[in-house]
């Protein structure tokens, strides 16, 4: 065992399908909850209106990309090779540095955004509530997962 080993972050498969959604689920609140501060400012109108355009945004972004997404990651981690992989597995490697550039570019739009806020919700709303749903399909899987590996039926 090589020194690296040793501090391999080994997870049951379903772990990480849990991981994966528990984490995709909190950066969806984090983003709604970015939004709705956004929107408590205005009068009810503009927030009913942005809130509205928000959902549309997400069934757009959850059916044209999301849900193809989470099905392909989860496909790719009952398909990894080890029965115990890195705890870091419930996400492909390269796609860590897009998640690193996808947080920079959020702090910078709500630093320094040349948009007004209320519209910048309308976004936050799409992304997070689509990731919301994205969570839901690590749900289900996660759940068919355990009866199938516990002989349920």
């Amino acid at each position: 065992m090589t020194f690296w080993q040793k501090f391999k972050t080994g997870a049951d498969k379903r772990w990480l399908h849990l991981t994966a959604g528990v984490m995709w689920s909190g950066v969806g609140i984090f983003l709604t909850k970015f939004a709705v501060g956004w929107l408590l400012p205005v009068h009810w109108s503009v927030q009913a209106s942005m809130t509205f355009l928000g959902i549309l945004l997400a069934f757009a972004i959850y059916f044209l990309g999301f849900s193809k997404l989470a099905k392909k990651n989860i496909r790719r981690i009952q398909d990894l090779e080890h029965e115990k992989p890195c705890l870091f597995a419930f996400q492909e490697w390269k796609s860590y540095p897009l998640v690193a550039l996808m947080i920079a570019l959020g702090i910078f739009l709500r630093l320094h955004a040349p948009i007004p806020k209320t519209y910048l919700a309308v976004m936050y709303i799409g992304i997070g509530a689509s990731i919301h749903y994205y969570q839901h399909l690590w749900g289900q899987r996660t759940a068919a997962v355990s009866v199938v590996s516990t002989g349920d039926d």
